[in-house]
């Protein structure tokens, strides 16, 4: 299995089909990953809000009644390499948050809502640096959110070698620590008609470290996808694949992906008890 930092690294200087991952740098080769989201905020090489950016929602609980209870949100969904890293996933993490990545209105309006946390490299170019290892994750929204809620959907990219799968393959891997959880999400994908495989191997794409952000849940487990090259490519409009235009260009794909996942954490919620 290759590591997902050497594919990084390696694409760096490779134009990836579809325009979905990183883009040509100058970064070296050699480049060490951020040892921790604290170590890249501290880098004076990258500047938030011009190489980088963070996003996120907590949805407010206000409960003051002595008889009824408010609803408790069970379910966070974060993109840790979004924007120009793993491209596509910024998008998808609002998706199916509930919120269209265009402008942020609910979607669909009736439709649940979740808690969202994002990390994106905003770079015209070389954001593979500023990718860091999911079990290195410690940005204290992400850590906190994951903390506060029962589920974790942790979104992904990687290529088809990544994943142990054919040139071109569009396919979804599921990994981490809650098998029902992996279930579902396995079932709804299949049904939607989206190869969906069980992650095995480097922690990495199987997602099963503890410290892994997507297991970092109150249950102690989560899930995460890993979805190729070539499947998030189908989501986008070909000529409309970069960073600033995919929010406005959404192919029928997409919507059928993130509806499959937001079905599989509706089915989860439901047996899940009520605070």
């Amino acid at each position: 299995m290759i590591r997902r930092r050497t594919l990084l690294t390696a694409l760096a200087t490779t134009p990836v089909l579809g325009g979905v991952a990183a883009t040509t740098t100058a970064t070296p080769a050699v480049a060490a990953e951020p040892a921790s989201n604290t170590a890249l905020y501290a880098d004076p090489t990258w500047t938030e809000g011009v190489d980088w950016s963070r996003r996120s929602r907590r949805h407010l609980i206000d409960d003051q009644s002595t008889t009824g209870r408010a609803p408790f949100l069970r379910s966070t969904v974060i993109a840790p390499h979004g924007g120009g890293i793993e491209g596509g996933t910024s998008e998808l993490c609002l998706a199916t948050a509930g919120y269209h990545p265009a402008d942020l209105a609910p979607t669909p309006a009736a439709g649940p809502v979740h808690d969202f946390w994002m990390f994106e490299g905003l770079m015209s170019s070389g954001n593979g640096a500023l990718h860091v290892t999911s079990t290195h994750c410690d940005d204290t929204i992400a850590r906190s959110l994951c903390a506060g809620s029962l589920n974790v959907l942790s979104l992904h990219g990687c290529t088809p070698e990544q994943a142990g799968l054919e040139a071109g393959a569009k396919a979804v891997l599921i990994g981490g620590l809650n098998p029902t959880f992996r279930q579902y999400l396995l079932e709804e994908f299949t049904a939607a008609g989206i190869r969906a495989v069980t992650a095995s191997g480097e922690e990495e794409i199987a997602g099963i470290s503890p410290d892994n952000i997507c297991n970092r849940s109150l249950l102690g487990m989560g899930a995460q996808l890993e979805i190729t090259t070539a499947l998030r490519a189908s989501m986008f409009a070909t000529s409309k694949n970069t960073v600033a235009e995919r929010a406005q260009n959404l192919e029928t794909p997409f919507w059928t992906f993130t509806l499959a996942a937001r079905t599989a954490i509706a089915r989860l919620e439901a047996e899940q008890p009520v605070r």
